[in-house]
């Protein structure tokens, strides 16, 4: 097991330095940042001595290592339009991000896991195939066209929901949260929705799928001809084999919901990451932008490794192996 862990973390590093090296590379040719910085009425003198300051003289290799060591130190530089600590301005974002992907993956999960399993033992109902159906349209429509949607039934006709902004927040140390206030759970609900409605249908078409080919299987057939209750069978032995694949998608689903919230972040001005590096895009802010990606990358390489221990504690034929 500690083996195990060791490699993954090796390899996670590795991972860590070609995404730096892929985000700092990227953002070379976006567009000059003194151009951005300064004014038409900026002498070249100042602009060249502002290029210096900020070492963007400096040969690409002593950038790039430079980029890393910082990051490794836990310092992200200084943002080129704001002129203040990334860190800081990704710290103040990253709560928003995280409670909205939160929120959409527990959506999925609550309604895509039941709906998976339903679909699954009953293949051949009316409601089965009217949830095929719904989850179908659902996907097929671009996520920014079910936000405008939701905003334009909930928010402009009937008037039930905020249609835009994250609503009321509580401080809790460094965190500030949606969760305890009524005004931010209302906030939250459409774009939630919005972003979880994609994930919410390939988890129950996994769900479905699997659940379908594990009913199948040889071991099933010897627990029906012992007698097991079809309750059990259905609950306790087919779902359990059944949630091993779908753990690697919903670990990678969350972080997929927290690299491409920035579209609904976008439609509901909601004030996380997403938006952050739209801003940072419109102003050449080259910092913000190597920084969100490379977050964005732990966050994977981090929800990839909590994946592969789930691994472990559920299919026991993977402990069997790596002690082998």
């Amino acid at each position: 097991m500690a083996y195990f862990i060791l490699k993954r973390i090796v390899q996670s590093v590795f991972v860590m330095v070609a995404v730096a090296f892929i985000a700092f590379s990227l953002f070379r040719f976006v567009g000059d940042p003194i151009t951005q910085m300064t004014g038409v009425e900026t002498s070249v003198v100042d602009q060249e001595r502002l290029r210096e300051e900020l070492g963007l003289n400096d040969p690409y290799v002593t950038q790039f290592l430079r980029f890393v060591r910082e990051m490794v130190q836990g310092d992200f530089g200084f943002s080129y339009r704001t002129r203040q600590p990334v860190a800081n301005m990704i710290a103040d974002r990253i709560p928003a991000t995280l409670e909205l992907g939160i929120v959409a993956l527990m959506i999925s999960l609550l309604v895509g896991v039941p709906a998976g399993v339903y679909t699954a033992l009953k293949p051949r109902g009316i409601l089965t195939q009217s949830i095929l159906m719904t989850t179908l349209v659902g996907v097929s429509i671009p996520t920014f066209v079910i936000g405008i949607m939701l905003i334009f039934i909930f928010g402009v006709q009937l008037g039930w929901l905020p249609t835009f902004g994250r609503g009321g927040t509580v401080k809790i140390g460094i965190w500030e949260s949606s969760f305890f206030t009524l005004n931010g759970w209302r906030a939250l609900v459409l774009p939630a929705i919005t972003l979880g409605v994609y994930q919410l249908t390939l988890t129950m078409r996994l769900v479905r799928t699997e659940m379908m080919g594990v009913m199948k299987s040889d071991y099933i057939r010897f627990a029906m001809a012992r007698g097991i209750s079809m309750k059990r069978l259905h609950y306790k032995h087919a779902l359990r084999n059944t949630m091993v694949p779908v753990i690697t998608i919903v670990g990678l689903q969350f972080g997929g919901v927290i690299a491409f919230s920035i579209v609904t972040e976008s439609v509901f001005q909601w004030p996380g990451m997403g938006l952050l590096f739209l801003e940072s895009i419109r102003f050449v802010d080259i910092p913000v932008m190597g920084v969100y990606l490379v977050v964005i990358a732990f966050f994977f390489v981090l929800v990839n490794l909590i994946v592969d221990l789930l691994y472990f504690a559920i299919d026991p034929r993977l402990r069997t192996k790596e002690a082998s």
